[in-house]
């Protein structure tokens, strides 16, 4: 028989078998952990710092809220200076929300666009490289055969 494996240890096969307790059937084991396939692409570190800081400032702006509308049920002098307060952190968590959607549009138009191989803005990227490249080889070319065309003229 062979020995059990320790307690709180994974199994790295798919369908590890354990041994039951009546008559030794064999019972098929799941894995704990089975990675899967992120469904979207990692959000850019400048996007995703951005991100975060939103999420902060509106947590923090939805507490002091609260904080102001339990002040001022409670009728405490300190509800007046929150609700100003609130206004202002609104005002902010407003602007952070923004700069989120900024900073994503400013690494957009400088890292560009994701581009699956199925797409029409590849291809035409494609064929617009292609057609510079042929501009410049007529150019090399031209210029080529105007140098070589002057030196054999005679001058007479």
């Amino acid at each position: 028989m062979k020995t059990e494996q320790r307690r709180g240890a994974v199994s790295s096969a798919p369908a590890a078998t354990a041994n039951s307790a009546a008559g030794g059937a064999k019972i098929p084991r799941q894995q704990l952990w089975v990675e899967e396939p992120a469904g979207r692409r990692r959000m850019p570190d400048p996007v995703r710092r951005s991100a975060v800081r939103a999420v902060l400032i509106m947590s923090l702006t939805i507490i002091q809220a609260m904080v102001a509308f339990l002040c001022t049920l409670a009728g405490s002098w300190l509800a007046f200076p929150m609700v100003l307060s609130s206004v202002g952190s609104t005002v902010v968590a407003t602007w952070s929300v923004l700069d989120v959607w900024v900073t994503r549009q400013v690494w957009n138009q400088r890292n560009g666009v994701v581009s699956v191989p199925s797409s029409s803005a590849r291809q035409l990227r494609r064929e617009r490289r292609r057609a510079r490249r042929a501009a410049r080889a007529a150019q090399r070319d031209e210029a080529r055969i105007r140098r070589r065309g002057t030196e054999s003229l005679s001058r007479a």
